[in-house]
This record gives structure tokens, C-alpha cells and sequence, in this order.
């Protein structure tokens, strides 16, 4: 049970559990929209309705233990998913202590497939999973300058700070015995309310037209899973990117570091010998492109984990498609 609940935890993040198929047997859910937050992640756009469909293809090969090294007894790790959500995104035309305010939804389904140990059979599972909601506040403290290609975004130089509350909501399909199992399941029958805060901050035009740091991080609190009576400790996960504007194109890296910070517990009693607390640090290329005239862009961006402790080593594939409705 225990390596399990490891390999949810990062695929969790990886792909977007709070929409897409998850894997393990306890609650770990992170919050925040599929695939993660990256660039912009402190920006809401102006007032209006905005759509995004959002594609991510994630392996799970090895999991591992508290001290980093493949955990014994697993030998025959291999989870794959393929998975697909919609995110909604409304921005009223109103101001709040100065700044902006949205309310976002996402939902998504998937498939996925796999086993951890060879004695029990790859199994597959598919269906709707969690959704996640949140309320985000932001405020712009510079100024907005053109790009040099007249058909790109203007670029908003300075420093943008943001604040939200999440919830992933348990409302997915959830198997405890196929989570036990084979590590794999839709949902995580599990809540997850999460505060967030955010910043960007992008630079004059020094390498090309200006060079943005962008983090948002969230504090994920969990309920009890009231079918295993188990309650995950409480993680921070820290996305952020690092990337450079060229006309239509932004550029560079992005990724998560995440670090459990209170133990887990069954029945209240808590899990030996460590808790079972994560570690996990992923990085990967971003590259955004927009379509300014049509008030739309398109990202794709790869994450890989560096290093993993009581959880598992993933590679994950995310492609979105983003636009103003109205």
C-alpha cells in the first residue's frame, strides 16, 4: 500500500489528478488546472469568457523509496495514461483592491493502465475524474509595451502578485481494490482544498524582448479517504518557468518542486517508518506560441523527474489549445 500511494502522488502532479485518471491507493491530489501552472501563472486576461482544451500523455517506470532508491518488492512498475480535460475560465469586468478577479473550472477524463508487481496482471481503468475549481485575484504592477512583430501579444513588463483557493472536489470514479492493487484509479475520493499565491515578473528587453519569471505555489490540505480512513499529509507544490518572449513565441523551462510537510495517517495513527512523506523535483522545455489575432495560443511542454522520495519517477507530455470565447 505504501508504494502505491508513492506513484500516485507524482503522476498526480505530472498529469492533473484534480481531472485526470490518478493512480494509487490514498488521496494524493494535487490542485491547480491539468498539466500544471508554468508561464503567465500570476496573469488573469481582461474581462471575458475563455476556453482551453488540454491533451497529457504520462509513464510511471520506477518508484522509490524515502531514501531515493527503487523501493523493494516492486518488480514490474509500468503505469502509462493518456488523458483529456476542458478548463473554463470567466473574468468578471470588476475591480477588487485594485486588481482583477476569475473564477475556473476544469474537468477531464482519461484511460489508464498498469500494474506494479508481477503478480498482479496489467489492469486498465477510464472514466471521468475529479474536477477542480478556484477563485484567483491578481493585480499588474508596470506596464504594457508592443512587441517588435505588430502581430504578437503586447508584453506586459513588471510585476504581477496573485492569490486563489482551490478545491478538488471527489467526485471522480474511484476502485479502492484496483488502487490497492495495481496502483490505478480515476478518482481519489478524497478532498483537497488548496490556498495559492502567485507572482511574474517580466524583465526590460535584455536577451530578446524580455525575460520572465513566473511561480505559483499551493498549499494542498486534504480530507480523510472515508473508504481507507487514510489522510495524506499536507504538501506545498511549487510550479514555476523560466522563459523568454520573442514576437509570438515564449521560450525556456518550467517545472515542480513538491515536499510533503506533515505525515500520513491511517485511522489516526501515523504511517512508519517516515510518514510516507514525498519529495519530488520535475523539469522540462515550454514552448508557447500565440495567435494574437485570434485571441488564442498554443503550449506544449515536457517534465521529467529529477529526483523522487517515497514516490514515483515520471515522465509526462502536455499539449493545450487556449482561446477568449466572448
Amino acid at each position: 500500500m505504501r508504494a502505491v500511494r508513492a506513484l500516485r502522488l507524482v503522476l498526480a502532479i505530472g498529469i492533473g489528478c484534480w481531472t485526470l485518471p490518478c493512480w494509487a491507493a490514498e488521496g494524493t491530489t494535487v490542485a491547480g488546472p491539468i498539466g500544471g501552472t508554468d508561464i503567465r501563472s500570476a496573469f488573469l486576461p481582461p474581462p471575458g469568457f475563455y476556453g482551453a482544451i488540454i491533451s497529457v500523455g504520462a509513464s510511471a517506470y520506477q518508484i522509490r523509496d524515502g531514501d531515493g532508491h527503487p523501493r523493494a518488492g516492486l518488480n514490474a512498475v509500468g503505469i502509462n495514461a493518456v488523458s483529456a480535460g476542458a478548463v473554463l475560465l470567466y473574468v468578471p469586468d470588476v475591480k477588487l483592491f485594485g486588481g482583477s478577479i476569475g473564477f475556473l473550472g476544469v474537468i477531464g477524463a482519461g484511460s489508464i493502465c498498469g500494474q506494479i508487481v508481477s503478480a498482479n496482471p496489467s489492469r486498465c481503468r477510464s472514466g471521468m475524474g475529479d474536477p477542480y475549481v478556484e477563485m484567483f485575484w491578481s493585480r499588474f504592477y508596470g506596464f504594457t509595451r508592443p512587441s517588435y512583430d505588430k502581430n504578437a501579444f503586447p508584453i506586459r513588463e513588471g510585476l504581477v502578485v496573485g492569490a486563489g483557493l482551490g478545491a478538488v472536489l471527489p467526485y471522480g470514479a474511484y476502485n479502492s481494490t484496483i488502487q490497492a492493487s495495481n496502483g490505478i484509479t480515476v478518482g481519489s475520493n478524497t478532498l483537497d482544498i488548496a490556498p495559492s499565491i502567485a507572482f511574474t515578473y517580466t524583465t526590460p528587453p535584455l536577451l530578446a524582448e524580455g525575460t520572465e519569471f513566473s511561480s505559483k505555489i499551493y498549499l494542498n490540505n486534504y480530507g480523510t479517504n472515508p473508504t481507507t480512513d487514510y489522510k495524506t499529509g499536507s504538501i506545498i507544490d511549487v510550479d514555476f518557468a523560466m522563459t523568454e518572449h520573442i514576437g509570438r513565441w515564449q521560450i525556456g523551462a518550467a517545472g515542480y518542486y513538491l515536499r510533503q510537510l506533515t505525515d500520513d495517517r491511517r485511522a489516526g495513527v501515523p504511517i512508519l517508518p517516515d510518514g510516507r512523506q514525498a519529495e519530488v523535483l520535475s523539469l522540462g522545455p515550454i514552448v508557447n506560441y500565440d495567435f494574437a489575432e485570434a485571441g488564442a495560443s498554443i503550449k506544449f511542454k515536457v517534465r521529467s523527474s529529477v529526483f523522487a522520495y517515497n514516490t514515483a519517477m515520471v515522465t509526462t507530455f502536455i499539449l493545450g489549445f487556449a482561446k477568449k470565447l466572448y
